[in-house]
């Protein structure tokens, strides 16, 4: 039976042993892009906080929604790990199951997990050959194309007035009211100096979302 399966190829325990060796090498792809995303956050998070001192609190706000979609999408690849970490604990009960049976068993559960993490930016090329070979040995069935799960950052577009609000009282930024103060020249300069960083710090944190998204 357990030849029928895999016919020529790795035995269920070798098979098993280069999933969760790819599983945990994904896992570190994405932690360091989330080691990425949050450098880019400290900058923004400084240009928020120049920017509502200054009076900005448009340009503060359109900054404020850029740390909203790159915690959106830090959220998502946290899921993922998630998943990935579900995948690889089901694998260990499939080598269970092979000790006991002779032979792998069909799992909704694995499909399931599956059918989300090939629809995730860098990790899809690589979640896509294990599917095969998970529908190969028998874990899985092919399945018909379900709806894809949001994963753009559009929606971060539209966040609302209340998220950013929260963001901007999470860095303590001072109130319009305490910092009206008349602009001499020199200040006016060190604004459109920090105006200028603020958009290379955006501009940085978009480029980076707009890889994920792939």
């Amino acid at each position: 039976m357990q030849e029928a399966l895999f016919g020529k190829g790795p035995d269920p325990k070798e098979q098993v042993r280069k999933w969760k060796q790819q599983l945990r090498h994904e896992q570190r792809v994405i932690d360091r892009q989330i080691r990425g995303i949050q450098r880019e956050e400290q900058k923004v998070k400084a240009s928020v906080k120049a920017a509502v001192k200054r009076g900005d609190v448009s340009n503060a706000k359109t900054l404020a929604k850029e740390l909203v979609r790159s915690r959106k999408a830090t959220n998502r690849m946290h899921a993922s790990k998630a998943t990935m970490n579900s995948v690889s604990m089901q694998m260990e009960n499939q080598l269970a199951q092979v000790k006991m049976t002779g032979h792998m068993q069909k799992s909704t559960q694995v499909m399931s997990h599956m059918n989300r993490l090939i629809k995730v930016g860098d990790i899809q090329a690589t979640m896509q050959e294990m599917q095969k070979e998970m529908m190969k040995a028998g874990i899985i069935e092919e399945s018909m194309d379900e709806a894809m799960e949001v994963l753009d950052d559009e929606d971060a577009e539209d966040a609302a007035d209340e998220e950013v609000n929260k963001v901007l009282e999470e860095l303590n930024v001072e109130t319009m009211g305490s910092v009206q103060h008349a602009p001499t020249r020199k200040v006016e300069t060190a604004a459109a100096a920090e105006e200028e960083e603020e958009e290379e710090d955006m501009s940085a944190m978009r480029e980076r979302l707009a890889q994920l998204k792939g």
